[in-house]
């Protein structure tokens, strides 16, 4: 079943995983949340939508997205994956803003995977001045990509370690889900809608809750 009630829930794995497990029977205890609007609030059109679950182990973060694809990949034409790649968010990726601490949503992290296996990793600070950014974080994040037909696959592993905390079970962090496909403003799906004039991910009031599980 579907969540729209402003939680998304990680759901607990005894064992860890990889970004790479795909198709891990765990992902099918995780419930997902849907990607269906515009950060606008606007439905979005329907082959845009994607969902995604979260599952968490004693060491990392897991997202999976789910997407559908039926239009050509905006990517790099010549991806470089072993580093980060600033500017991704101008082309087809899903991202996970997630703010480990739930008093403080205004510091929070960034992390995004394209389908070419290109990803990105920031840690931000919302202030009274503007937005600050560390654009030489490293995470260690690990991701992966998968395309069929009509359908994209994309994952990412976070380790705690990077996030400054672990979770127990039944914490309560901040974050929102995103995704980027296609061209122009309607390009720009979120799990909860930004709201704002133009089109903007970095809205830490507007994310959900993440309740570890």
């Amino acid at each position: 079943m579907m969540r729209e009630d402003g939680v998304v829930e990680a759901h607990g794995v005894a064992h860890d995983l990889s970004a790479g497990d795909l198709d891990h029977a765990a992902w099918e205890d995780a419930r997902p949340v849907g990607i269906a609007r515009l950060w606008s609030g606007e439905d979005a059109p329907p082959a845009r939508h994607a969902e995604s679950r979260l599952l968490w182990t004693a060491d990392a973060l897991l997202v999976r997205f789910v997407c559908r694809q039926e239009e050509p990949l905006i990517v790099n034409a010549a991806p470089e994956v072993h580093r980060k790649t600033i500017g991704l968010w101008d082309r087809d990726v899903c991202e996970l803003f997630v703010a480990p601490h739930a008093h403080a949503p205004q510091r929070y992290f960034e992390f995004e995977v394209a389908p070419t296996g290109e990803w990105l990793d920031l840690a931000l600070e919302k202030t009274a001045g503007g937005r600050v950014t560390d654009w030489d974080y490293s995470s260690g994040m690990t991701v992966a990509a998968r395309a069929g037909e009509g359908q994209l696959t994309l994952a990412m592993r976070v380790p705690f370690a990077a996030l400054g905390r672990k979770p127990a079970r039944n914490d309560v962090w901040r974050a929102n889900l995103y995704r980027c496909v296609g061209a122009g403003w309607s390009r720009y799906l979120a799990w909860l809608p930004t709201y704002t004039p133009e089109p903007n991910f970095h809205v830490p009031e507007k994310f959900g809750r993440l309740k570890f599980t």
